[in-house]
């Protein structure tokens, strides 16, 4: 007759559990990996957004030229071997181009979807928790936002800004972050009412205190999943504003810019438009993979939460 092996670190008092069973205790975070790591699309989703990474970093680096070198022997020029994405017809090598656009718009996607996610948790779940008179305007403050022409406000700050990629940053922020406070605000009515919560009032906790170390923490799945999605809203709402005219400007270049600029050549020279636009594509669906398979993997009810 066998006997499991009991762990001898745990104290005499501490009831004690068969070193079987330790073993297969998980950690939350090593039960979310799994579960993610099942989902092939998502770990694709995660490789191709890691190359994209590199070469925004590397391309500029490895390039033969600057983004803003005037190469005048070669003008819309098809790719070479001197020039492996070719040439603008002002004579800009495009992989010096493509790789800079690619890291400007992640930096705008990245800086957006963050200042949103903090933002709008912080906002909805304030509001939730402390109801009353900071719930009624802090609602009547994100519906009379929600109702402003959003693009209007871009394109004039955007103008103003002269295309500076910081401050059209920070105007997307202004724009994104009160849609996912309000769903966030929704989530935290019913968190407030938890016993954490109400155990943590009694013991004479600050509402904001509560509200950073309880009610947060408890929507962080939502969260995540909210800054993965923000990233690719951020990156189509610059690319758009760049593709007609509102967004980075000369001589900084984004994905969105160079397409646009790409389209009006796309018959005569179409490596200008289809170099960017596969770089956008890349960076939007493997972001979107990721997020599936985030949203998956964090949820207890789905398929990949029942197999792991």
């Amino acid at each position: 007759m066998t006997t499991e092996m009991i762990d001898p670190t745990l104290h005499p008092d501490e009831p004690q559990v068969p070193a079987a069973v330790q073993r297969k205790r998980m950690s939350t975070f090593n039960l979310y990996y799994r579960r993610f790591m099942r989902n092939r699309p998502a770990v694709f989703g995660v490789f191709v957004f890691i190359a994209l990474v590199l070469f925004s970093i590397i391309g500029p680096l490895v390039a033969k030229y600057d983004h803003i070198y005037l190469d005048f022997l070669n003008l819309g020029t098809p790719p070479s071997a001197e020039h492996w994405f070719g040439t603008t017809p002002a004579g800009n090598d495009l992989f010096a181009q493509a790789s800079i656009g690619l890291q400007r718009s992640l930096m705008i996607a990245v800086t957006v979807s963050v200042g949103t996610t903090v933002l709008s948790a912080i906002v909805g779940t304030a509001a939730a928790y402390f109801g009353g008179r900071v719930e009624r305007w802090t609602l009547l403050l994100i519906h009379f936002l929600m109702v402003i022409p959003t693009f209007l406000i871009l394109a004039l700050v955007s103008n103003t800004a002269g295309g500076d990629w910081r401050v059209i940053a920070l105007a997307l922020i202004f724009i994104g972050w009160f849609f996912q406070a309000r769903v966030i605000w929704t989530m935290a009515l019913s968190l407030r009412e938890r016993e954490y919560v109400e155990a943590a009032r009694y013991m004479g906790v600050r509402g904001m205190r509560i509200v950073m170390r309880h009610l947060i923490p408890n929507i962080g799945s939502l969260l995540v999943i909210n800054f993965t999605l923000g990233v690719v809203a951020a990156v189509m709402t610059e690319t758009g504003l760049s593709f007609i005219g509102f967004g980075v400007k000369i001589p900084d270049v984004s994905l969105g810019s160079l397409i646009g600029s790409g389209a009006n050549s796309i018959t005569s020279a179409p490596w200008l438009f289809y170099f960017p636009a596969i770089a956008l594509v890349m960076l939007t669906v493997s972001m979107a993979l990721v997020a599936d398979g985030l949203r998956d993997a964090l949820d207890p009810t789905s398929a990949a939460g029942g197999r792991a």
